[in-house]
């Protein structure tokens, strides 16, 4: 067995079945009354002159290890009547080898802190069930053929005397007699494997192995791509800008498009290929799947207030598109989500090509700190391509969502733009400004994306978007 720790043996009078106890000094307790069950036995056949104690036939269970392969007429007591103290002392000496004191220890903490989940309860059964058949098939790999049935009997007879082990940190050989006869039907079945057979499990075994690790890379580059956006930039004309002042305190990007001369500017590379939640922004696509559809029109797109008081007094009103676009109202959206439904905004998502296309979530939030996450790059291109229709979707649709989200239109300029703030137990963490400016000569469009612990606001991500805006020339009032 390779065991090299001496593991003393003690006999009491509180115990039914033999255990073994002990994470630092195991020792195996063996009940008074199984040795006063052989006392007779071992004094008939094991010694004619008297009988000597169970400490004088086996003093150590580290002695157990000499008798791996005897047969039933070598018994290292010499006594037929104690092969079933020898089982016994083998099938505890199994649960030291396995470990199993450890084992108990972390099944009995699971069980105190999961004791109200019925299933966690069921599963530390199993576990202690399957423990002791392991141990079972451990000892029958030591024992001969011949010796399958005894040691199955010796199971039989503690079963019509124990039915549980006496404590929750040690490991016996009774259990319940359900488990008990699972534990028979395993005795009656076994076979010892022949080399084919431990070739072949060593094969499968290895097989799986390989596909695990071969998998498992793969999950970790899928989560990746999922939170990044796989942005092709090698034909791209990319300007890298230092604008880290104007984030002071906060983690984000800047990204603006020169749509003339096909040039990106970007602060920050790494945070504007990640994805996150649009929260508000989404709002602009929202409202042109609703016009698509036919749930608001251009010129008839109020809905009435439902009387619910709402956080913000300029919720509390009925609201056009225009209105709730401007005041950012979320019960219109997500009643535009409600009657668009799962499905068919799953499919305006997929052509669009809106981020990560994930809306698996529930509808009144899959775009607020949820499943739906979009880069500051890939809202820069959908801006685009909402200024192009390129979605070819009704040109009037188009320019009914223009409106509704137009900040400020003089002659020769116009500022289009939507603000977005994701809110997590009760902080601001993710605040969002992105649009784009029309000049007489040019189309700049933008996304400016900020991050923190608090105070990362839709607001906030504006005053940044306005004042780099500014100082390059591109905005100012």
């Amino acid at each position: 067995m390779k065991i090299k720790r001496n593991i003393p043996v003690y006999s009491t009078a509180f115990l039914k079945s033999p255990v073994i106890a002990g994470l630092f000094r195991p020792c195996i307790y063996l009940p008074i009354h199984l040795i006063s069950d052989f006392n007779m036995t071992a004094e008939k056949h094991a010694y004619p002159g008297g009988y000597q104690g169970i400490s004088n036939v086996c003093s150590n269970a580290a002695d157990i290890r000499y008798t791996h392969r005897a047969s039933r007429n070598s018994c290292p007591c010499g006594a037929d009547g104690l092969r079933p103290i020898r089982y016994m002392l083998l099938h505890e000496l199994q649960h030291y080898k396995h470990k199993d004191a450890i084992a108990n220890f972390l099944m009995n903490l699971f069980g105190i802190l999961y004791w109200f989940n019925p299933l966690v309860w069921f599963a530390l059964k199993e576990m202690r069930n399957d423990r002791e058949i392991a141990c079972d098939t451990s000892v029958l790999k030591l024992l001969n053929e011949s010796d399958y049935e005894d040691y199955g009997n010796t199971l039989i007879n503690f079963a019509e005397k124990v039915s549980l082990t006496p404590f929750p940190f040690a490991a016996g050989i009774s259990g319940t007699m359900k488990q008990m006869q699972k534990r028979i039907i395993n005795i009656s079945s076994y076979q010892k494997p022949s080399v084919w057979k431990k070739v072949k499990g060593t094969g499968i075994f290895a097989l799986i192995a390989v596909i695990l690790l071969g998998i498992t890379p793969m999950f970790s580059t899928y989560a990746a791509e999922q939170n990044y956006y796989p942005w092709n930039i090698s034909s791209e004309k990319i300007n890298l800008m230092d604008l880290s002042s104007y984030f002071n305190g906060y983690e984000g990007s800047f990204v603006l498009y020169d749509m003339n001369n096909d040039t990106w500017n970007i602060y920050d590379m790494d945070h504007a290929t990640l994805r996150t939640a649009p929260n508000s922004t989404y709002k602009i696509y929202d409202a042109l799947f609703g016009l698509e559809e036919g749930i608001i029109k251009p010129g008839d797109s109020v809905m009435a207030w439902n009387g619910a008081d709402y956080p913000f007094e300029a919720w509390n009103a009925d609201q056009d598109l225009y209105s709730a676009m401007q005041a950012s109202v979320n019960w219109y959206f997500e009643e535009i989500d409600k009657q668009l439904g799962s499905s068919t905004i799953q499919n305006f998502i997929r052509k669009i090509g809106y981020g990560n296309e994930n809306v698996s979530s529930d509808l009144s939030s899959y775009w607020m700190q949820s499943t739906l996450k979009i880069s500051p790059v890939e809202q820069v291109q959908l801006l685009t391509a909402l200024h192009n229709n390129n979605f070819d979707f009704a040109p009037k649709h188009i320019n009914a969502v223009k409106n509704a989200i137009c900040l400020f239109s003089s002659e020769g300029k116009n500022f289009y733009g939507k603000t977005g703030t994701g809110r997590v137990d009760g902080r601001d963490v993710n605040g969002w400004f992105v649009g784009y400016i029309e000049t007489a000569g040019n189309t700049y469009f933008f996304a400016t994306n900020i991050q923190a612990t608090e105070n990362a606001t839709g607001s906030k991500a504006s005053e940044i978007s306005l004042s780099i805006l500014s100082d390059i020339g591109i905005w100012g009032e």
